[in-house]
């Protein structure tokens, strides 16, 4: 796999999660980030930080792009969470619209 075709999103801990960038463009937020015209950090380095969002939450975030990436075709199939995280993930999935 090559470096362009990947992403790699930082929680607020500083831990790094390297995803396939087609996993992170289910997020419009990434998407926006990684395509947008000019020179921003984001799109030069492939990378995303998000100071918000704790390392639990954006690992279940990761986990939901590629659940949403292998679901899309309609598959009736839960993804489970958690309760006690609940809040927290709705709210990060709120700003990465998805």
């Amino acid at each position: 796999m090559r470096k362009e075709d990947t992403v790699k999103l930082i929680s607020s801990e500083g831990f790094e999660f390297v995803i396939d960038k087609e996993a992170a463009m289910v997020s419009q937020t990434i998407r926006n980030m990684l395509t947008s015209p000019g020179s921003f950090a984001e799109t030069q380095h492939g990378e995303v930080r998000f100071p918000e969002i704790s390392t639990t939450i954006l690992e279940k975030i990761c986990k939901y792009f590629y659940w949403s990436l292998q679901y899309a075709s309609g598959k009736e199939t839960d993804f489970h969470i958690e309760p006690e995280i609940s809040l927290e993930l709705m709210m990060a999935a709120n700003y990465l619209h998805t």
